[in-house]
């Protein structure tokens, strides 16, 4: 599969703040990774809660560095960093990466948001952007992210506290909701999710009898480096894998955590 997007798909991007690609990933590809965190305790016990305003709860598991397991070496993946090079325009480097684990019956929603509206503390510039991996299949009944097309071009909005998330402000992100399209981004296992870091996006709870668990991977421009050198996420040059070489850091992982069980 080439990672290269043709000037259609760029074009899109920069016009609509996301691009969906379909079946970007195999099925035997998000199975794999499935297994391995469904065992990896280490993993899903370093999970922080995120509570909505309804007291609601998701689980997040978020990395800055890139060890040598499933998760590390997907960020790696020259299908995501190539693409995100053509997007932002520049080399990119990663900044972190986080499973997003959204549990049947509970997993909570979030509130309309930019990521940049999180990160604009650590960095100056939003020449930032992240790839979001469907690991199981996204749906509105169980909590898929909407997106309001366009709203990048807005620029940061103010954020604010909401529940232990953080939301934009409640004004603009309704005049926005008044004059974009909101689009559901219902992704079969495998689909990925290209976005600009100032999209506007949110997500329902999962009241469904299905999970929604998805991995993000996120990057920022190499020009574009944390103003304070304290802070996680410092610029590294981004060494790229192939299948291959994702393959075969996946199994000695999935080796690893079922080992661990045994």
């Amino acid at each position: 599969m080439t990672s290269v997007l043709n000037a259609e798909q760029v074009a899109q991007y920069q016009r609509d703040g996301y691009l969906v690609i379909e079946s970007y990933f195999t099925r035997d590809e998000m199975d794999l990774l499935l297994e391995i965190t469904r065992a990896d305790r280490e993993f899903i016990d370093g999970a922080v809660k995120k509570k909505d305003k309804e007291g609601r709860t998701s689980l997040l598991s978020i990395r800055h560095e890139l060890p040598r397991d499933i998760y590390g070496a997907i960020s790696r993946s020259k299908r995501i960093v190539e693409p995100l090079e053509q997007l932002v325009g520049s080399e990119i480097y990663h900044y972190h990466h986080k499973m997003m684990l959204k549990e049947p019956l509970v997993g909570g929603a979030w509130d309309w948001h930019q990521d940049f509206g999180y990160w604009y503390s650590s960095f100056l510039y939003p020449d930032m952007a992240s790839c979001m991996i469907a690991v199981d299949r996204a749906t509105r009944e169980n909590g898929c992210l909407q997106v309001l097309k366009g709203s990048h071009r807005m620029g940061r909005l103010d954020h604010a506290k909401s529940g232990t998330q953080t939301g934009a402000e409640l004004e603009r992100v309704e005049a926005a909701v008044d004059q974009m399209e909101l689009v559901y981004c219902e992704l079969e296992p495998g689909s990925v999710l290209f976005f600009h870091c100032n999209l506007l996006h949110r997500s329902d709870p999962n009241e469904s009898e299905d999970p929604r668990w998805s991995l993000i991977c996120c990057y920022s421009a190499a020009h574009n480096r944390p103003v304070n050198p304290d802070v996680a996420g410092q610029y590294e040059k981004l060494e790229t894998l192939d299948e291959g070489q994702i393959r075969e850091i996946a199994l000695e992982h999935r080796r690893q955590v079922l080992g661990s069980l045994a």
